[in-house]
């Protein structure tokens, strides 16, 4: 036995929760869960990072608008944490196995251009409520109702996110 798995048996005997959801299904939704959270620290960051350097012309109501949506962002973070725990699996512990984990890329630029930082958090926000339908997915194969609940308002939460990013940073119509 390696030592990776060595430290897994020992963390699933030490934190293992019994639930009578099935160990292949506690698996395969507390991975799913793993990955939710990586990404929505990841669109967190991205968020607040966009919130930080906007500027120009509509920078108030940007910067308050990224500032609500991060907010909202990170109030996730505990509800997906806790429900892997409570389902009886471990959830991330690094900054190292969030980007490991993360599917929402990073955007390293010193600058971006207001309506690219839009347009780019609305792909991200479209991108993870894919990544939430497919946990959900998982949860209705194994009968998980309670963690599909919390993926369905996460969904439709995301869902809104998109939307006014996606009307904020659309061009004017010309009549």
């Amino acid at each position: 036995m390696d030592t990776n798995t060595t430290s897994l048996t020992m963390a699933h005997r030490e934190l293992g929760t019994p639930t009578d959801l099935g160990s292949m299904s506690t698996g395969e939704i507390g991975a799913g869960l793993k990955g939710l959270l990586a990404d929505v620290f990841a669109l967190y960051l991205k968020t607040k990072n966009f919130h930080w350097h906007m500027s120009g012309p509509h920078f108030r109501n940007y910067h308050l608008m990224l500032d609500e949506q991060g907010d909202q962002i990170f109030a996730m973070t505990d509800p997906i944490a806790e429900r892997a725990r409570k389902i009886g699996r471990t959830t991330i512990h690094s900054i190292s196995d969030i980007g490991t984990r993360q599917r929402i890329l990073d955007n390293n630029a010193e600058y971006v251009e207001p309506k690219d930082m839009l347009a780019e958090l609305h792909g991200d926000n479209k991108q993870l409520v894919a990544e939430l339908r497919a946990v959900h997915a998982l949860c209705d194969e194994y009968n998980d109702v309670a963690t599909a609940s919390l993926i369905e308002v996460w969904i439709d939460e995301t869902e809104r996110r998109a939307w006014f990013l996606y009307e904020s940073c659309r061009s004017p119509a010309t009549t």
